[in-house]
Formats: structure tokens, sequence, C-alpha cells
């Protein structure tokens, strides 16, 4: 009876040891589309430097997001906090309020970076997180997302993707 135990615990490692193995060979970060934005924004406030850096707020005044499960406006509340430090890196803390078009209210929160690249293109980049009530819009509340962001005449924009 030894004899069986001793083979078969070897066998159930190694088993077990392929699986992991498996798993970790076809993990691959998978996304999807999430919603095209589009924010107006006003005069910006400059606020100066401050002890963190030189912070300039951008009012939020509107805008629209669309995308294949979700559509609607962004309402004239919130902004951009954003902090421009030594380096030249403008570092993004934005509050939004989205409705979509069938009324439901989403509240958006991301950070994110703005900078020149070495090849003179733009790294801005977002990671917006969601909070709603919303039944139909609850996925939201536990998705991880990315946006990769734009200026435009009159504000931002940015294409987001949900992180599957």
């Amino acid at each position: 009876m030894k004899i069986y135990k001793l083979t078969i615990v070897p066998f159930l490692f190694l088993n077990l040891l392929f699986i992991q193995t498996s798993n970790a060979q076809t993990s691959e970060l998978k996304y999807e589309f999430l919603y095209e934005i589009e924010a107006t924004l006003d005069k910006p406030i400059e606020l100066g430097k401050t002890p963190l850096g030189n912070r300039i707020i951008h009012p939020v005044t509107g805008g629209s997001f669309k995308g294949p499960k979700i559509k609607g406006e962004v309402l004239s509340i919130g902004a951009d906090w954003a902090l421009v430090l030594d380096s030249g890196i403008k570092k993004l803390n934005v509050d939004l309020v989205l409705r979509t078009d069938d009324d439901a209210i989403i509240y958006v929160k991301y950070n994110g970076f703005i900078h020149q690249e070495e090849d003179e293109s733009l790294y801005f980049r977002i990671t917006p997180t969601f909070e709603t009530s919303s039944a139909k819009y609850a996925y939201l509340n536990h998705t991880i997302a990315v946006g990769i962001g734009r200026r435009i005449e009159g504000g931002v924009a940015y294409t987001v993707y949900a992180i599957k």
C-alpha cells in the first residue's frame, strides 16, 4: 500500500504543475472597446506652484460618450485637478458625472499622465473607475478600464477599453 501512495503523489504533483504552467502560458491581456468620450473644458484655473507642483484646474462643461452598450452625455459638473510636476509630466486627477441616454447616473474617477515622448508623440493615458447604482450598468462598478487620450478643439477625447 505504501508503494501506491508514493506513485500517486508525484503523479498528482506533476499534473498540478502542468495545469499551473498551462494556465500561466495562456494568460494574456484581453480588452474590449467600452466607449469614446469627448469632454469640453472651460478656461483653466491656475492655482500656481504648490508644494506638490504646479496645480491647474480644468473645469468640465459638458460633452458626450458612445459605445456599443452605453451612450449619453457628460454633465457640466467635474474637473481635472491636474498637477504639473517639476519634470514637466502632467498628472491627471479627474472626476466626471455621466448621464446615460436612459437616465442612469455614473460617477467616473480617473487618474493618468500626459507627457511628450522622445519621438515628439504625446503619451496620454488614463485609468478610469466607475460608480453607479444602476442595475443595467452595474458591471462598470467592477470593471478595470484604460483610456487613450487626445486633445480636441475646446477639450479632450478618450477611447476607453474594458480590460477582460
